[in-house]
């Protein structure tokens, strides 16, 4: 028995490999007692395995696979029921064993028999659930098929489909409501009166009619034109928010560098533990504004869109989103959103696989200043990003999620707060360096700033910036707009 399970099990069954052993002692029982009736025998048993062998490798029969993820995008740690519909396309015989293969996070893959007891018009239906506690996209599938001859000597083992994409998401955290709106509501509206005509008469007033409130007369207005006018109606601004989201190898590299895929290949993101704190930081500001009915863009630190190079984006180079469609747009760049610039061997061999992700900086980009460690130290934070912050200036909060930066880096960064409403950062700092005077650089100009780390509570770094008051940080900017802060 145990010679039986030593033989390989992907070309004959138990009854083929029997067979075979049968011929071959039949062949040499002819031999040594030359009987031709036994020759006969032997050549039969030897033959067949061998027929039904080729049979089942020229002959296989055709399916055709049908698979559903319900949620079609899944965040980290929720389930995501998968269905498969399974019906056969060409004549056969008999029952399959089926399995769908699946990346090692999920466990072991699921084995199921063809047809299904409760099959109906010859499509047989199958369900299971998965869950996965890292962001990313995986391949699941393809089914593959053991296939049989009618006399069950040969096995055959192949792919009926190429398998489908699970895109899994980062999953949002519930943020404190804070003063981020500023001068906005709790719901991100803002009034204004600013209209199309530069008249101050015309920004402000309207003439009077009937059923206009006394309360609304403008008595100044009235006197220059000599008929009763009023206050112009408020009108309502779409809030506005701008999100810039560091992506910089060497800014998220000072921790333990992790490629998704290390242990097993269902996964190839490179990415930091202190690179997915910012991404999980992304998504649940993403949703906080989306919240408060916030249009947002979102940009990288070189003022390209931040989702030019995640192959998971439905539209890469989209840098603005506004409502729920947004929000899932968002959520689907993130998923598989990495680390660019230099990066580690290991996560160069990974990438070779997925042309797409390794674009770096093409189209907008300069790959040469994107892929050398001094040339992305140099344009970070470039005018390129202060022309991006300055056709939306003053529309509404900006938000700077950072990595580790040097004071150069700081200083390039700092002016961009002029350019919001009110500017946040939340900057990775490392405890074996000193990182005061890169945020002491961002604080003089205005910044809202929070020190974090990969192990700091997003919700307590974003109630941060309510301490202190943040009319103190938006009066620090207001004094750097007005050239008002001099030197004593």
């Amino acid at each position: 028995m145990a010679l039986v399970d030593r033989l390989p099990k992907h070309l004959f069954t138990n009854r083929g490999w029997g067979l075979l052993a049968a011929g071959a002692l039949a062949l040499g029982c002819a031999y040594v007692m030359g009987r031709r009736d036994l020759l006969t025998l032997a050549v039969l048993l030897l033959a067949l395995p061998l027929v039904s062998l080729a049979g089942v490798r020229v002959l296989k029969p055709k399916f055709q696979v049908y698979r559903e993820f319900n949620p079609s995008t899944v965040e980290t740690a929720n389930t995501t029921t998968v269905r498969l519909a399974v019906a056969r396309s060409s004549y056969s015989s008999g029952h399959v064993i089926m399995e769908e293969q699946l990346p090692p996070r999920f466990g072991e893959p699921p084995a199921f028999r063809f047809p299904a007891r409760s099959a109906s018009g010859g499509t047989s239906r199958y369900e299971y659930h998965l869950r996965s506690g890292k962001r990313g996209q995986f391949r699941i599938g393809p089914v593959t098929a053991e296939f049989s001859d009618p006399f069950g000597l040969s096995l055959r083992r192949h792919s009926i489909d190429d398998g489908d994409i699970l895109t899994v998401t980062p999953a949002a955290v519930e943020l404190p409501v804070t003063g981020l709106a500023g001068a906005r509501g709790n719901d991100g509206v803002t009034a204004t009166r600013i209209r199309a005509n530069p008249s101050d008469d015309d920004i402000m007033t309207r003439e009077y009619r009937h059923g206009d409130p006394m309360r609304r007369v403008h008595w100044a207005a009235t006197a220059r034109h000599g008929q009763l006018m009023v206050r112009q109606e408020e009108s309502v601004t779409t809030p506005e928010a701008t999100l810039v989201l560091d992506q910089r190898f060497t800014a998220f590299s000072g921790g333990p560098v992790s490629v998704f895929g290390g242990h097993d290949d269902d996964s190839d993101l490179v990415t930091s533990p202190n690179f997915e704190w910012m991404v999980t930081a992304a998504m649940s500001i993403a949703a906080h504004l989306a919240e408060r009915n916030y249009s947002l863009r979102v940009l990288d630190s070189f003022g390209a869109p931040a989702f030019l190079r995640s192959r998971s984006a439905p539209e890469p180079d989209t840098e603005e989103f506004a409502g729920a469609g947004g929000l899932h747009a968002v959520a689907e760049g993130l998923a598989a959103i990495e680390l660019s610039g230099p990066r580690h061997a290991r996560g160069d061999h990974h990438r070779g696989e997925h042309p797409r992700a390794d674009h770096g900086a093409q189209g907008n980009h300069s790959p040469d200043h994107r892929e050398s460690g001094a040339g992305a130290e140099d344009s970070v934070f470039d005018d390129r990003l202060m022309d991006k912050l300055a056709a939306h200036r003053l529309r509404g909060p900006l938000l700077a999620l950072v990595g580790q930066m040097t004071a150069a880096e700081a200083r390039s960064l700092a002016p961009a707060a002029a350019y919001g409403a009110n500017a946040f950062a939340l900057v990775m700092t490392d405890a074996s360096r000193s990182n005061d005077e890169v945020l002491e650089i961002l604080r003089q100009a205005g910044w809202r700033v929070a020190a974090v780390t990969s192990k700091t509570s997003l919700a307590a770094s974003w109630s941060s910036f309510d301490e202190g008051g943040i009319v103190a940080a938006a009066g620090a900017a207001m004094d750097v707009r007005r050239g008002a802060a001099v030197p004593r």
